[in-house]
């Protein structure tokens, strides 16, 4: 027994050594054998962790939801669901964030839930490299991360739990709003945040489709932010009016926003003549769309969205999937995804809400 316990020492002497030696090239982490060996992405080392799709959902799992601000009405939405979806499967969920929706301010939330040993850490980054550190710190104590409506730098997370198409949410609120104002006149767009991965990302769209031919008539001539906040979302609706008294309509694809828009354009001069679209929940919008503020806006289930981003959560600690392409998970009532193209899992398409539908959702 001795001699085993000593040639037990040399060998973890040697390997530590050997680390040493090897530390600025590849970067070791100081686990051993007692930590699974996880990689910097939370999967085992050496060849890479494969998927059990016939793996079991974990008992107890627990479950953080870190949304980009708590007072943020739709991610509270998104949150409840699928800590809801967590006790479908015997797990645990919570949310916890910050009150604004700064580029770091989720950086100390992340710390403590890694000290939690949390199971899983489910963000809505509000920059998508402000995050990343201690991400990746969580993911190498064996953490799984996923992103969900607005994404962090790929190699941060597992797998990103995204609403619907980007491309086809940025192209579809230009077509609806060229439609509506018949192709011509100056439009603006009131986004969330400078940072807000998602909200670029369909901006980058919508900028592209207004590169049509058939919208060779629209002009936009600014972009906005107001910060996901109310107060400022609002004067910055008013800002953008006093600019361009002669804009006809303004995009906002952020639920914040488009409510801001629609509380200042209802009680204004500009009601009726400014068309108003973008990204909003029936609960928020269904008053300015019967007293005609706005015709229409778009969104999809933000229940359906923690629900899925529940389970993923869940496949992932338990070895379902690894967040590689192709692979496939149930996510209970929703049915089977499909792991794609760097880890993204699509819910589906947009609903479009307008007079006809409105009632028939409420959320």
């Amino acid at each position: 027994m001795i001699l085993r316990t000593q040639a037990r020492r040399r060998t973890v002497a040697a390997a530590a050594a050997a680390c040493a030696l090897v530390v600025t090239l590849a970067g070791c982490s100081g686990t051993t054998k007692d930590d699974n060996d996880k990689g910097a992405d939370g999967s085992s080392a050496g060849s890479g962790a494969k998927a059990d799709p016939d793996a079991p959902l974990k008992k107890n799992l627990k479950l953080a939801f870190l949304p980009k601000a708590v007072n943020n009405p739709y991610e509270k939405i998104v949150d409840d669901a699928g800590i809801a979806a967590a006790g479908d499967f015997a797990g645990k969920g919570k949310e916890v964030g910050p009150s604004d929706a700064s580029a770091s301010s989720q950086v100390s939330y992340i710390n403590t839930l890694i000290q939690q040993r949390q199971d899983a850490i489910l963000i809505a980054a509000n920059d998508p490299n402000a995050v990343c550190g201690p991400l990746k710190q969580a993911m190498q104590k064996g953490i799984k991360v996923v992103s969900y409506d607005s994404d962090t730098a790929k190699d941060c997370r597992q797998v990103f739990i995204n609403q619907a198409s980007s491309e086809e949410i940025g192209r579809s609120l230009v077509r609806n709003i060229g439609k509506q104002i018949g192709y011509k006149g100056k439009v603006a767009i009131l986004s969330a945040t400078q940072n807000a991965t998602n909200q670029n990302t369909w901006i980058g769209f919508m900028k592209d489709e207004l590169k049509n031919p058939k919208y060779k008539g629209m002009k936009l001539v600014k972009v906005a932010y107001g910060d996901d906040d109310d107060q400022k979302s609002f004067q910055q609706t008013q800002g953008l009016l006093q600019a361009y008294p002669d804009l006809k309509g303004i995009i906002s694809p952020t639920t914040v926003g488009i409510a801001a828009a629609a509380r200042y354009l209802s009680d204004s001069s500009y009601k009726g003549k400014v068309v108003l679209g973008g990204l909003g929940t029936p609960n928020q919008m269904r008053k300015y769309v019967k007293d005609g503020t706005l015709d229409q806006f778009s969104l999809w289930n933000p229940e359906k969205l923690g629900e899925l981003g529940a389970y993923a959560a869940a496949a992932l600690a338990s070895g379902q999937i690894t967040g590689a392409q192709g692979e496939k998970f149930k996510a209970g009532d929703l049915g089977e995804f499909t792991v794609g193209k760097d880890g993204e899992v699509i819910l589906g398409p947009p609903t479009v809400f307008d007079a006809k539908n409105i009632d028939q959702f409420h959320f």
